[in-house]
């Protein structure tokens, strides 16, 4: 193990002035610290470039290797949120065909296989959150992705494309499982259909006929769709939340009053600044009970988050630092709160 990289994310863990580095600071202290332990001379432009210029703007840093660009590595302050940059530094990797780009806050790092097909999102194969993981897991994954010797060799993008593969599995399985499951129960075969009877009259001693077994798997069916979809404002099913990840938000409807917003972030404040408008008097007592496992979501103590906001006209911080998808569960548990059902709140992503 990468003795020096470990107690440098264990220094991280226990200093909390990172929470207030600026884009210098979190440059200069973590992310060329960091390159170091992995291997990198910071002091050397034909390794660590800084400033690289392409496409008319420029990227932080350009990791090198005999003239050629290997890495991209795009830099934001600690505590930035990370999701309105990734376009920008893809579009540069993408033209000038560099294979692996990072971009980092300090804190979050995402790892990214810009050629690859697929949205932004999609092409992000690993996050290294280092207040929320373990310190030998994080070392594991730097020295596995960002090494030297790695990017060198190119085995750094092999690494990352092999855990591309894993994910993109997982992804087309979750896709695919809801499209089987109703497949089984509108077109049920003559053998499914026996083994529901078989059991059936195991259980209870008689045998049901195919059609009521049929009837059955109809009912399944509907409880599928409940399942599977939600139902939006006009009363059209719609993705489930669990499948916002790559895509962009327009705006939300609460209620019936629709509210634009063009980040996933920007939609859970708003979420919570609507609450606190219409439930002033219990809003502390309601949200400060939301925990995740490690943090709290509210508090007035803005070190307790990674990536605190302070809600207007309060002294309440609530962590930001989610994806789309727990954006939109969270949005939804912070309404229920208050009485209000899941279906009041409906998202407008883009098509």
């Amino acid at each position: 193990m990468n003795k020096e990289l470990f107690q440098l994310i264990e220094n991280f863990k226990r200093d909390r002035r990172l929470q207030s580095f600026d884009e210098a600071a979190t440059k200069q202290a973590v992310v060329l610290s960091i390159l170091k332990a992995l291997g990198w001379d910071p002091f050397n432009i034909d390794e660590v470039y800084p400033e690289y210029s392409v496409g008319g703007g420029k990227v932080d840093y350009a990791l090198k290797c005999n003239g050629r660009v290997k890495v991209f590595i795009e830099v934001k302050k600690v505590n930035e949120n990370l999701e309105r940059h990734q376009e920008q530094l893809l579009k540069y990797s993408f033209q000038e065909g560099v294979k692996l780009a990072v971009l980092t806050n300090g804190i979050s790092w995402w790892f990214y296989l810009p050629l690859r097909e697929g949205s932004w999102e999609q092409r992000k194969f690993y996050t290294i959150e280092i207040y929320e993981q373990d310190s030998k897991d994080i070392v594991d994954k730097f020295e596995e992705f960002l090494s030297k010797e790695n990017v060198i060799s190119d085995k750094a993008v092999e690494n990352g494309e092999r855990r591309y593969r894993s994910i993109q599995k997982q992804y087309l399985i979750k896709k695919t499982l809801p499209k089987a499951w109703e497949k089984i129960v509108t077109e049920p075969d003559n053998h499914l259909v026996e083994i529901l009877a078989s059991t059936t009259e195991k259980l209870c001693g008689y045998k049901p006929d195919g059609e009521t077994v049929k009837g059955f798997l109809e009912k399944i069916k509907k409880i599928s769709e409940i399942v599977f979809t939600e139902p939006d404002v006009d009363g059209k099913s719609k993705i489930s939340p669990e499948r916002y990840v790559g895509k962009s938000i327009v705006g939300f409807t609460f209620k019936g009053v629709k509210y634009p917003v063009d980040t996933w972030k920007g939609m859970l404040v708003k979420v919570a600044e609507i609450m606190y408008s219409l439930h002033r008097e219990e809003f502390e007592e309601k949200v400060f009970k939301l925990r995740g496992r490690k943090r709290p979501y509210f508090t007035r103590n803005p070190k307790d988050l990674k990536a605190p906001y302070r809600i207007k006209n309060t002294d309440i911080y609530m962590e930001t630092s989610f994806s789309a998808d727990r954006v939109v569960r969270l949005s939804k548990r912070i309404i229920s709160l208050f009485g209000y059902k899941e279906e009041d709140l409906s998202i407008e992503v883009k098509r």
